[in-house]
C-alpha cells in the first residue's frame, strides 16, 4: 500500500493531525457556556474561511477542475456541513464515550464502503488487520474512560445519538473520499479542502445567529472559539489535505483512530478526568494499528517468501 517516503511522509501528516485534532474536546472544556453545536459550527466554519484564504491562489488555478468535478465538491460540502452538528449532538444526546465510539470508529468502515462500492478500489488484508486492531483499541478506550461519564438521557435518547453518531461517521468518511477523489482527478489538495470547507462555511457560520451566544463573552471564550478555528480545523485539515495526496482516504481515516486516544491523554493531563488500566490497553491496541499501517506490505511478503524458502 506504500510507495516510498511520500507515503510516511502522509501518515505524519495524518498523525499531526489527529494530535490537532485531540486537543479539541480539552480546548472546549475551556468554554462550557458555549454550545456544542456553536462549537462545531464556529470551528468547522471558521477553519473553512481560513483554507480558502490560504489556498485562494490555487482555487483560482483548480477553479475549471473543480467545477468539472462539482457533483465531488458538493457531496464533500455538505458532509462537511453536516459533520460537526450530528457528532456533537450525538455525543450531547448518547454521552461522550459512545458518541466518539460510534463516530469515530465507525468512520474508516464508511470510507472502505465508499471506495470499493463506488470507485471500485481493492481492499487489502493489511488494512483489514488494522482495522479490526484500531477497533478493538478504540472500545477498550471508550471502556477506559466509561466510569467517569454519567448520562441521564433517556433510551430513545441514546438511540437517537447513536444514529447521529453513524451519521457524523459516514459525514467524515465521505468528505475524506471527496477529497481523494477531486486530487487524483488533478484539483491539488490546498483547493480540494478549501473549497469543500469553504462551501460548508457558507451554511455553518450563518447558524450561529441561533447557536453562537457566549462565543465571545469573554477573553476565555475568545481564545477558545480562535484556537479551534486555527489550529485543529486549518492547520489539522491543511495536513489532512496534504496526507490524501499520497494515501487512500480508507487509510488516513484509519490512523485518525489516533484521535481519541490523544483526546484522552489531553483531558487526563490537563482537566484531570480518570482514566482504568482497561483504557491504556486500549491505547497500545490503537498504537500497533499504527504501526501496522507505517509498515510497507513489502516486509510481509518478504517474511511470506522467506518462510517459504526454509521448506
Amino acid at each position: 500500500m506504500f510507495r516510498g517516503n511520500a507515503n510516511i511522509s502522509g501518515v505524519f501528516a495524518v498523525v499531526l493531525a489527529s494530535v490537532f485534532w485531540g486537543t479539541t474536546g480539552t480546548a472546549a472544556s475551556f468554554a462550557p457556556d458555549i454550545s456544542p453545536l456553536a462549537i462545531g459550527a464556529s470551528a468547522m466554519g471558521g477553519g473553512g474561511l481560513l483554507l480558502m484564504i490560504n489556498a485562494r491562489r490555487k482555487l483560482i488555478g483548480d477553479m475549471a477542475t473543480l467545477l468539472q468535478q462539482y457533483k465531488l465538491l458538493l457531496c464533500g460540502g455538505a458532509a462537511v456541513a453536516i459533520y460537526p452538528l450530528a457528532f456533537y449532538t450525538s455525543m450531547r444526546l448518547s454521552g461522550v464515550a459512545i458518541g466518539t465510539l460510534i463516530s469515530i470508529a465507525s468512520a474508516p468502515f464508511f470510507t472502505v464502503l465508499l471506495e470499493r462500492l463506488i470507485s471500485k478500489k481493492q481492499i487489502s488484508l493489511q488494512w483489514v488487520v488494522s482495522f479490526i486492531v484500531g477497533t478493538v483499541g478504540i472500545v477498550l478506550l471508550t471502556l477506559g474512560k466509561e466510569q467517569s461519564v454519567h448520562s441521564d438521557a433517556s433510551s430513545m435518547l441514546q438511540l437517537l445519538g447513536i444514529a447521529l453518531g453513524l451519521i457524523a461517521a459516514l459525514t467524515y468518511a465521505s468528505y475524506s473520499w471527496a477529497a481523494r477523489g477531486m486530487i487524483e482527478r488533478g484539483v491539488s489538495s490546498q483547493s480540494a479542502m478549501a473549497s469543500m470547507f469553504g462551501l460548508a462555511a457558507t451554511l455553518l457560520l450563518p447558524s450561529l445567529f441561533i447557536t453562537g451566544d457566549n462565543l465571545f463573552a469573554d477573553t476565555k471564550h475568545t481564545a477558545v472559539v480562535i484556537y479551534m478555528a486555527t489550529i485543529p480545523m486549518f492547520l489539522g485539515y491543511l495536513l489532512f489535505g496534504y496526507a490524501l495526496k499520497h494515501l487512500e482516504a480508507s487509510t488516513a481515516t484509519l490512523i485518525t483512530l489516533l484521535e481519541p486516544a490523544i483526546a484522552t491523554l489531553f483531558a487526563v493531563a490537563l482537566v484531570g478526568e480518570r482514566f482504568t488500566v482497561i483504557g491504556w490497553y486500549g491505547f497500545a491496541f490503537i498504537l500497533v494499528c499504527l504501526v501496522l499501517q507505517v509498515l510497507p506490505v513489502q516486509t510481509f511478503r518478504f517474511r511470506k517468501s522467506q518462510a517459504a524458502d526454509s521448506y
